[in-house]
């Protein structure tokens, strides 16, 4: 069958939608929510690609182009998630898919192509530099509690213990905020614009929230922005307050999402991706998870080493230092300029 490849358009969404929705490898990030989002908050350009068989989607291909004076001029499947590629019914429609992408890059003189896949496909370069967690969880509580290791299970109840509790909704977006910026000028990462959150709570609407935990004080310890995608929980931007680690608030966060999690029908617990022998990498480990590792993928055009925008290149070190130094007032104003690239 002839395979007719074009450049989406708005009276595509529904249909494209329903073929991630469908597709066993379709994830949050290939929805045109997404992005709405990314357009609405960045200005990036986008070339959604459609591959057709008699009139039916039979694959996609998600692409955003960036141009960055600090980071090079790059063509992205998908920014700032953690996940994204082509969707195809076969192999010989997703390299087709791919090959018209490479044309679009070559077009338009990026320097690479990145493709962030789950697993390795032919024909492109590849780094492993993050793992995902994820797995099955139950649909009784008391199972999902006993499932977790003794040490992160101890935290658990002794943050139940504390009185710390849990609130959820949309409202919320001002405490997640400032506790998120917090943590990113901790970590000497620059913190996105809030209006990025908003869009993803206008866009998503039901299906992504922010949960909050605070202490029998009503003192803010941790939030998290989640989305909830056909049978799965996706916990994606969180932070915490230091002083109340003590208590348990990180441990007790992902357990009241779990629970929601059971509550909303989900099968499956996605705790998203971290990068080996970090912090998060080891406390996704000790709550009995998995790590999977991603193969994020390259077409390299004009470089000839594989890109690293990644926090943890000794290159950007002394930079993170003296954002650290920065007042925290400060990064919240000029960290959504630098941040937009980051991808």
């Amino acid at each position: 069958m002839i395979l007719n490849i074009r450049i989406t358009d708005r009276s595509d969404f529904k249909n494209w939608d329903n073929y991630v929705l469908n597709h066993p490898s379709g994830s949050v990030f290939h929805l045109t929510a997404w992005k709405s989002v990314i357009e609405k908050s960045f200005g990036h350009r986008n070339f959604y690609l459609i591959g057709e068989q008699q009139g039916k989607i039979c694959g996609i291909f998600p692409i955003f182009e960036i141009k960055s004076f600090l980071f090079g001029h790059y063509f992205i499947s998908i920014p700032f998630a953690e996940i994204g590629g082509v969707l195809a019914d076969s192999i010989e429609i997703e390299q087709s898919l791919i090959k018209e992408a490479l044309k679009i890059k070559e077009l338009y003189n990026g320097q690479y192509l990145e493709i962030r896949n789950r697993k390795e496909i032919q024909g492109l370069r590849t780094k492993f530099l993050y793992y995902n967690f994820r797995k099955e969880i139950s649909s009784d509580h008391d199972e999902n509690l006993k499932a977790i290791p003794r040490k992160s299970r101890a935290m658990v109840k002794n943050a139940i213990k504390k009185g710390l509790f849990s609130e959820t909704g949309h409202h919320l977006l001002p405490e997640f905020y400032n506790i998120l910026s917090l943590n990113y000028h901790r970590l000497g990462t620059p913190i996105f614009s809030k209006q990025l959150f908003k869009n993803f709570l206008a866009e998503f609407k039901e299906s992504t929230n922010i949960l909050v935990i605070k202490t029998d004080k009503g003192e803010l310890a941790a939030a998290v922005l989640f989305f909830l995608f056909k049978d799965q929980m996706l916990p994606y931007y969180a932070g915490s307050d230091f002083s109340f680690r003590q208590l348990g608030s990180n441990d007790f966060m992902y357990w009241e999402l779990m629970k929601l999690a059971v509550d909303k029908g989900c099968r499956v617990f996605d705790y998203g991706r971290s990068k080996e022998d970090t912090g998060s990498f080891h406390f996704k480990k000790h709550w009995g998870f998995k790590p999977e590792p991603l193969a994020y993928q390259y077409h390299i055009a004009k470089a000839e080493n594989l890109p690293n925008l990644s926090p943890a290149n000794p290159k950007y070190q002394k930079k993170i230092k003296v954002w650290q130094k920065m007042p925290h007032s400060f990064t919240k104003i000029i960290g959504p300029f630098i941040s937009r690239d980051l991808a």
